[in-house]
């Protein structure tokens, strides 16, 4: 997301993943259609969700513009510890003192991993700092309301219509105050397409079924092993070097899982 931000502005950078996903999914949809059963009282539920998606994604591809990766990881993936507190307040889910504790440990790994991609910590907020805050916290609103009022909806059909619509609420704005872009370099069309089917349509499917069948608490705190093994790609395809401290962060991040999931 970083690279592709340097292509394009972050307004058409969501417009594409949001169209190229929806038509990645749309396949799958048509092949499953005689299955799924919609409860039409669904619909405005479905549209709540969707504004609280697209206004997470925006803030983040935002704060990204102005944040290195590594800030980006660390303030990104403070998602799961709001997750953890909105399902307390919402979901009633116990706050066991184990959980918590793998929550902490799990965190404090992804600071460690990110630590020495962030480049000078100032010590004040700026604009990227907030954004992604915002972005990371309508994202765990996101998750919370989808398993509290729309899990019973196919997840195939939730991914669709939230991408869709997520077009639609963007185009506007894309289009009003930055223009239509789309940079014609083998570069960016490789990274859009891989963002937008894979990072995107694939994954927001798999997200949103595992949301409906999994403790919503632990599968967000799963998400820590995502800057982990960003990690070892960056060393395996971008010849990154990984520092001994590397292994520090892993392993807090791999107990904080562990803690977690014993609870």
């Amino acid at each position: 997301m970083k690279l592709a931000l340097a292509h394009i502005d972050p307004l058409n950078f969501a417009l594409q993943r949001f169209v190229l996903s929806a038509l990645a999914l749309s396949p799958l949809l048509v092949y499953v259609r005689k299955k799924i059963r919609f409860d039409k009282r669904a619909i405005p539920k479905l549209l709540v969700l969707t504004a609280i998606n697209t206004a997470s994604i925006v803030p983040i591809y935002w704060g990204l513009v102005y944040e290195t990766s590594g800030i980006g990881a660390i303030l990104t993936y403070t998602q799961p510890l709001f997750v953890f507190c909105l399902c307390i307040l919402f979901l009633r889910s116990e706050a066991k003192p184990l959980r918590l504790l793998g929550a902490f440990v799990g965190f404090s790994g992804v600071v460690v991993l990110s630590v020495e991609r962030a480049g000078s910590i100032q010590a004040s907020a700026n604009v990227g700092d907030v954004l992604l805050l915002l972005g990371a916290f309508l994202w765990a609103v996101a998750i919370v309301y989808y398993k509290k009022s729309l899990s019973d909806v196919d997840p195939i059909l939730t991914s669709v219509i939230q991408q869709a619509l997520g077009a639609v609420i963007v185009a506007p704005l894309a289009l009003g105050v930055e223009g239509f872009s789309f940079p014609l370099t083998q570069s960016y069309l490789v990274m859009i397409l891989y963002l937008g089917i894979f990072g995107s349509g694939i994954t927001v499917f798999l997200w949103l079924f595992l949301i409906r069948e999994e403790d919503v608490t632990v599968l967000s705190l799963s998400s820590f092993l995502i800057p982990m093994v960003a990690v070892f790609i960056g060393w395996l395809f971008l010849a990154e070097n990984i520092q001994p401290i590397s292994f520090l962060g892993v392993g807090m991040i791999l107990a904080g899982l562990y803690l977690t999931n014993r609870s």
